[in-house]
């Protein structure tokens, strides 16, 4: 089973429509009415959907780090600054991460882009 992606308000919608074009399951924020939760409760309604949610927000990279040293469960952050990754590298990175993980592998982990 491949992974789905959720993605955060902030991830260009350039990203979101070039990885369901190349058949990658995709669920925006906006598309969801969760547009305007904080990170915390964007994080939970992820995990509550099975997906790992991408984002290029430092604060869900935050939250998803305090979770990690709680021992609190989530799906999983997959995680690019904008600065450090280019659209072309996060559609690259996010096809081959959807189409090849399993949800267990990224279970409370933090991936971060670009892949090297």
């Amino acid at each position: 089973m491949s992974l789905r992606l959720y993605m955060d308000v902030h991830v260009p919608g350039a990203i979101t429509l070039a990885l369901r074009q190349k058949g990658v399951d995709v669920l925006r924020a906006q598309d969801d009415g969760a547009g305007t939760l904080e990170d915390g409760p964007l994080l939970d309604r992820a995990t509550s959907l099975s997906r790992v949610i991408f984002s290029q927000d430092q604060d869900m990279l935050s939250e998803a780090t305090t979770r990690q040293r709680m021992g609190l469960s989530f799906a999983g952050v997959i995680y690019g600054h904008q600065l450090d990754v280019t659209i072309g590298q996060c559609i690259r990175d996010l096809e081959m991460i959807a189409k090849v993980g399993e949800p267990e592998d990224m279970a409370g982990r933090v991936e971060f882009l670009p892949m090297r």
